[in-house]
């Protein structure tokens, strides 16, 4: 084994992927396994707008014993308990997609079949949402941590955080250098493969230095510079089924306090982000070049900003999909050079997170073994085919036919797996999880009811208990929510009491 390890990895790209790839290596690996080399190039841009996150980046910062309020200081972030969807639905309308779960579980079931029962009996009840600590707090700009506290939702806070992409880069390369990762700056202007078996050999630079290694990182973006330009791997496009391809993205001012949830607003070709940072704004206007123009898009973005522009809007062109294959060769993508969903769930950093785990898990020897590779492919596939499906939920899930765009995605043809999760909602209220894809029953729900999905049953078992009980029960939790979110402070006073930046950074 020893003889057969891997030496030598180089990770072509910064930004955020390539430096929590060279993070968590220079931590997993401790530098005394192999060496790390990180190729950027300052000339070449990095797309990194405002990010959002979801809790799962908690797990990568445990991994690396970052230090939160430091993390968050450093990084300018806010806290994001889930995204309000506003004229989604329909023009006039929003919804929360909180973090967490709704209510508590009983006799077994979820709660929203007691919710579900409910509704059916009395007609009316209170919205979904309103069983959620997490929604209920971010309608109310509320956050905290969770504490210990037996049968109380205030030990269930589900959070994630709002962040300064840049700063986060910066951030992931002092930790990755300061545990021995090597940093070169530089072009890359040639790859070299190895005669026989086309692994990539080198990366040659503009000034003639050549970077061997063992194993490559492809975070070059959407260039796909290793896994698609030098191994042509191939790319699955998924237009037809999510067809946004354009992003115009720009920062404003600070308004008030920052929301302590995401904001997207559909707009008639697509919809706009809000991401609240402690420093500033970040705003994006994603939409289909096929059925709006670039200054018709960005004229949208700017009349809706609550601030003023900070810089001149820039334009991301992108093609939502995922590479045929994520791992070739002795080349591995993560990152954008690996495929691409439009943010509108905020997976983008989860999905980097995730293939790293994923390679670690399987990392190799020089042998670089088939079936390893296989199974990374296999599984980093479906997770992004989950994900897309979910993404397409939000659009097929209208009730809007207010322009062409919108016809189009609500009477688009969806994959199956999406029909089958559709149908056993709408028949039972019943919502599986499956394959261990990301989103769990209480984002899928979240997004169904949200959209106007409607469930015509619920589980049987509810029908146990009477109706005066039922509505007891469903009250009661809902009362021991409303009372929790009393206890919990402002967003801007949390931050202001733990984790405060010290000063503006642009």
């Amino acid at each position: 084994m020893l003889e057969n390890k891997i030496r030598s990895i180089v990770i072509v790209g910064g930004g955020t992927a390539g430096w929590m790839t060279a993070a968590a290596a220079s931590k997993l690996l401790r530098n005394q396994y192999c060496d790390i080399h990180l190729v950027e190039s300052d000339e070449i841009g990095i797309i990194g707008v405002g990010e959002a996150t979801i809790p799962q980046i908690q797990l990568f910062n445990k991994v690396l014993d970052l230090q939160e309020d430091d993390f968050v200081r450093k990084t300018q972030a806010t806290f994001k308990l889930g995204i309000e969807f506003i004229n989604w639905r329909r023009l006039g309308h929003s919804y929360i997609h909180p973090f967490g779960s709704y209510g508590i579980n009983m006799l077994g079931m979820e709660f929203h079949h007691f919710w579900l029962r409910l509704l059916k009996e009395q007609g009316k009840a209170p919205e979904i949402e309103d069983y959620s600590i997490a929604a209920v707090a971010a309608k109310q700009n509320r956050f905290m941590r969770p504490i210990q506290r037996v049968n109380s939702p205030l030990s269930e806070i589900h959070y994630a955080f709002h962040l300064d992409a840049g700063l986060y880069g910066r951030y992931l390369r002092e930790f990755a250098e300061a545990r021995g990762v090597k940093r070169t700056e530089g072009k890359v202007v040639q790859v070299k493969q190895r005669e026989g078996n086309g692994f990539i050999e080198s990366v040659v630079l503009e000034n003639g230095t050549a970077i061997e290694g063992d194993l490559f990182i492809d975070c070059s973006g959407f260039r796909g510079l290793l896994i698609e330009q030098t191994l042509k791997t191939g790319y699955e496009s998924w237009l037809d089924y999510l067809p946004c391809d354009t992003a115009v993205a720009v920062p404003s001012a600070k308004v008030g306090e920052p929301t302590s949830y995401t904001k997207s607003t559909a707009h008639t070709a697509g919809w706009q982000w809000r991401i609240p940072l402690q420093h500033r704004t970040g705003n994006g206007h994603v939409f289909s070049s096929q059925y709006m123009s670039e200054d018709e898009a960005t004229s949208i973005l700017l009349n809706n900003l609550d601030g003023e522009a900070l810089a001149e809007p820039r334009t991301i062109r992108f093609n939502v999909g995922k590479r045929k294959k994520y791992w070739n060769k002795n080349c591995v993508a993560i990152g954008l050079s690996s495929g691409f969903i439009e943010p509108l769930e905020s997976t983008a950093i989860h999905l980097i997170q995730s293939n790293i785990a994923r390679l670690f898990s399987l990392f190799p020897t020089r042998d670089f073994h088939q079936t390893d590779i296989d199974m990374f492919n296999n599984q980093a596939s479906l997770e992004m085919d989950r994900v897309r499906d979910f993404i397409i939920l939000h659009y097929i899930a209208t009730e809007r036919d207010d322009s062409d765009f919108w016809n189009y995605c609500r009477t688009m043809e969806i994959p199956d797996y999406l029909k089958r999760k559709i149908s056993m909602y709408q028949n039972s209220g019943r919502i599986f999880r499956e394959d261990e894809e990301l989103f769990n029953e209480t984002s899928w729900l979240a997004v169904m009811q949200g959209q106007g999905i409607e469930a015509n049953g619920y589980h049987p078992v509810v029908d146990t208990i009477s109706k005066e009980e039922l509505a007891a029960r469903v009250n009661d939790v809902h009362q021991v929510i409303a009372r929790s979110v009393e206890e919990m402070p402002s967003h801007q006073a949390f931050i202001d009491r733990f984790c405060k930046a010290e000063k503006p950074q642009m």
